[in-house]
């Protein structure tokens, strides 16, 4: 049963210079320019379907994400600086019951990598995922050679859970990952709090 938390769906959330939001339609010029200007910096990190199927269109796209997002399944978000389009957060693979969990994948840009966006969206979704989704237990699985990727959940404080062989196609084959997880009960006073009074923020 999807809980009330779903119905809310579309949400913003802000902290500091950041945006999380919804993606929209009328994105499309501005999301495929950022696409294309990071081809290269982002191709290497990128989901692949393993039967070689064409990537959907944007409209289809937009519109499987929320479908998606008011079925309770996931949380879908454009990352933005100070108001322009830097990348994006999708707490996914929403499970409740006695699992009460999610995965959380992201990319940004290359300009503002490094910067504390990365951390900060990170934490803001995590908050949201646990104190208004009423989520448990958020999940992160980065490719060993991620350096970028690894750094940030080391700053949030994530435990590595091990390596987990094989498992997500990308760039044409099945890549292991790292696992790395934290739950509610670890971060009571959130993680955006936590990652701030650490001196975490965006720069």
């Amino acid at each position: 049963m999807v809980g009330e938390w779903a119905t809310r769906w579309p949400v913003s959330l802000v902290e500091d210079r950041l945006t999380l939001r919804p993606l929209r339609m009328r994105d499309r010029r501005e999301w495929e320019r950022l696409r294309r200007a990071n081809a290269a910096w982002l191709d290497r990190w990128e989901a692949t379907s393993p039967t070689g199927a064409a990537p959907a269109s944007f409209r289809s796209y937009v519109r499987t994400l929320d479908r998606n997002a008011r079925a309770g399944a996931a949380l879908p978000f454009v990352v933005e600086l100070d108001g322009a389009m830097v990348g994006q957060l999708t707490v996914s693979s929403i499970t409740r019951g006695s699992f009460c969990s999610a995965s959380i994948g992201y990319w940004v840009a290359e300009r503002v990598a490094g910067r504390g966006v990365t951390p900060m969206a990170v934490a803001m979704a995590c908050d949201y995922a646990w104190f208004e989704a009423g989520l448990h237990r958020i999940e992160i699985n980065i490719r060993p050679e991620n350096a970028a990727s690894l750094r940030v959940v080391d700053k949030l404080g994530f435990r590595d859970e091990g390596l987990r062989r094989r498992l997500l196609h990308i760039q044409g084959d099945w890549r292991d990952h790292r696992s790395f997880a934290l739950t509610v009960e670890e971060v009571p006073g959130g993680l955006v709090r936590r990652w701030t009074a650490a001196g975490g923020g965006v720069n």
